[in-house]
């Protein structure tokens, strides 16, 4: 049984598949706190495999997202399986990078928080991903350039704060512009008003 919070269909909001039809699995828990995390992941609901791939199925996304919380603490590779088996769409996950993932994953999203923990000071242990999405301001960007990665993001952060969210936004534009290894990436679906 899986502890899920909610699963829903819509477009990706963030990173590389930014527009793209998606189904979101969002798992409930999560091993970090981070001070401006805006998900609300803490309830949820008690799955079986199976139903949470029938619950996928009933959306046309190609693309299945396995987010949170931390959706590392739950999965594995039998999991994985079956979700390709029953549904045949892309199975990708967004994780904080603290936990080894089952091999069997089609596309890692890393989003690394170590740097914004005030009392939990877990290591990233992943040293490969598709993408590397970085919150930005981020204190030393330079910790992750032995992160090898496709695809390399900055996300400004939303700090509810209209002024400082411009001023954080024309931060990551002039670092991108400077840094081309660096994309941005906006949280489209906040701006759209997509959930």
């Amino acid at each position: 049984m899986y502890k899920i919070n909610e699963i829903f269909h819509s477009l990706q909001g963030e990173g590389y598949h930014t527009g793209s039809s998606a189904v979101f699995v969002r798992f409930s828990g999560c091993n970090l706190k981070c001070p401006f995390c805006d998900t609300e992941h803490e309830e949820g609901e008690l799955l079986t495999a199976k139903e949470i791939a029938e619950e996928i199925n009933r959306y046309p996304a190609p693309l299945v997202v396995l987010t949170g919380g931390e959706p590392s603490l739950f999965i594995d590779e039998d999991f994985v399986n079956l979700l390709k088996k029953k549904t045949h769409k892309t199975i990708a996950i967004e994780t904080n990078g603290t936990r080894r993932l089952p091999q069997n994953i089609d596309w890692i999203t890393l989003s690394p928080k170590d740097q914004f923990q005030e009392s939990t000071h877990l290591p990233i242990v992943l040293d490969h991903c598709d993408e590397l999405k970085v919150i930005f301001p981020c204190p030393n960007l330079s910790a992750y350039d032995g992160i090898r990665a496709s695809h390399r993001f900055l996300q400004p952060c939303d700090v509810n704060d209209a002024q400082r969210n411009r001023q954080i936004i024309q931060e990551a534009i002039r670092h991108c512009m400077e840094n081309p290894r660096w994309r941005l990436s906006m949280q489209m679906h906040k701006i759209l008003g997509v959930k």
